[in-house]
């Protein structure tokens, strides 16, 4: 069946979430499948809840669920639902079949939200093979549920024509953007080889989507980082230099926002992009401070960085959003080496940052009292250029000099 275009028409959807034990999170997951839908440009019309000791094999929910789901698409004229988990491909399948209307899970939604949010060659081809990796199991089941209503929701990003792909041509396909993705990673690992032979050091800012990372970079460099209160507003990484009062320099790394229930596809497929944590010197976290759920974030940030094999990093937790708190909370991360309170929004607590920054430099850093001699004068640039210096003068017996510099420097400038 032909796909048509719906992008004029907004999508009423009802969301169902399974919620497996007393204790679980389901209906703050299901708040946030909420934004994320709407992020996605759908309305969400209506909430579903069932509580089971396990979510059902072949439908997702029970047989009872599946009736009162029906009755209630029919009632509130919606065009589809959205679980809260990933659907296996038999999922799908049987509730496609049972409801005759548009299904989507949490990972359909968030690689349609990606697809939309791409825009450097390298976000393109991340989500393209994200979404053929999802796919490529679901052909049936997920084939014959956006035919029945055509755009929306799910059809962003590689194109209505690989929709139709058989298994062969997605798996020549997703060979063909691997390929692709290992030029980009090793172009990555250049540009980050080259930041190292600058010797200087590079923050990774971290944290839970729409916590505030891209606002922090803009304010600290004027990145011009899109900036919006939604979730995965950016996705693609941006780096950029930051020179602090003392002389001291830094590259900050904007990274994608993590989220509870993160797709394995996309951390398969963005494991280059993420991976700038795990190269990184120090760990910007940076939390939205007035969520409610801002311990269960930062756990899940933890967790990400964990699967990615981050460890061993000076932490730095900024708990932000200021602005929008009483400012007596009591905010703790036991994991961070420094925590501080900031607004990326207004400035406040950026100071206290750039100090903390300038610390972790100089901790990194040789403290050297040095007399030069004048044929040995292109040492002073080393020292000016990957160092920080303190005190030069001029004397009869050469360059006399008060500085502090990289362990390697501190080898080549002798005793």
């Amino acid at each position: 069946m032909e796909l048509f275009d719906l992008s004029d028409k907004t999508e009423r959807v009802i969301l169902v979430g399974v919620q497996e034990n007393d204790g679980d999170d389901t209906e703050e997951s299901l708040q946030e499948l909420a934004e994320l839908a709407k992020t996605a440009g759908a309305e969400v019309v209506g909430t579903v809840i069932q509580k089971r000791e396990r979510i059902h094999p072949g439908t997702y929910v029970g047989k009872g669920k599946i009736d009162e789901i029906r009755t209630l698409l029919n009632a509130l004229d919606a065009t589809g639902i959205i679980c809260d988990d990933e659907l296996s491909p038999v999922q799908m399948n049987h509730l496609q079949q049972e409801l005759e209307s548009k299904i989507m899970d949490r990972t359909l939604l968030i690689l349609d939200i990606f697809a939309s949010r791409a825009v450097t060659k390298e976000g393109k081809i991340q989500v393209e093979l994200a979404q053929l990796r999802y796919r490529a199991v679901r052909l049936v089941g997920l084939g014959s549920s956006l035919s029945r209503l055509g755009g929306g929701i799910g059809t962003r990003g590689p194109g209505e024509k690989k929709l139709e792909m058989d298994r062969r041509l997605i798996k020549e396909r997703i060979s063909q953007l691997k390929k692709e993705l290992e030029h980009v990673k090793k172009h990555r690992e250049l540009l980050r080889e080259g930041r190292k032979k600058d010797r200087v050091m590079t923050a990774a800012i971290v944290g839970y989507t729409n916590a505030g990372k891209s606002t922090l970079l803009n304010t600290l460099t004027d990145a011009g980082v899109l900036s919006e209160d939604k979730l995965f507003a950016t996705l693609d990484p941006t780096t950029r230099l930051l020179e602090l009062d003392g002389g001291q320099r830094i590259y900050l790394t904007d990274t994608v926002g993590f989220i509870r229930k993160l797709p394995h596809h996309l951390i398969e497929a963005f494991k280059s992009t993420l991976e700038e944590a795990k190269y990184a010197d120090v760990i910007l976290h940076v939390v939205d401070a007035s969520n409610p759920q801002v311990e269960e974030q930062m756990f899940i940030v933890y967790e990400t960085l964990r699967e990615l094999g981050v460890k061993d990093k000076t932490i730095v937790t900024l708990f932000n959003k200021q602005d929008r708190l009483a400012g007596n909370e009591i905010l703790r991360d036991f994991k961070a080496d420094y925590v501080l309170k900031i607004s990326a929004r207004t400035g406040l607590g950026l100071d206290e940052l750039k100090n903390t920054l300038e610390k972790i430099l100089i901790g990194n850093q040789i403290y050297i009292e040095r007399v030069l001699d004048y044929k040995d004068a292109g040492m002073l640039q080393l020292v000016r250029k990957y160092g920080q210096l303190i005190e030069e003068k001029y004397t009869e017996n050469g360059i006399e000099i008060k500085a502090r510099v990289p362990k390697d420097i501190y080898g080549r400038l002798g005793e």
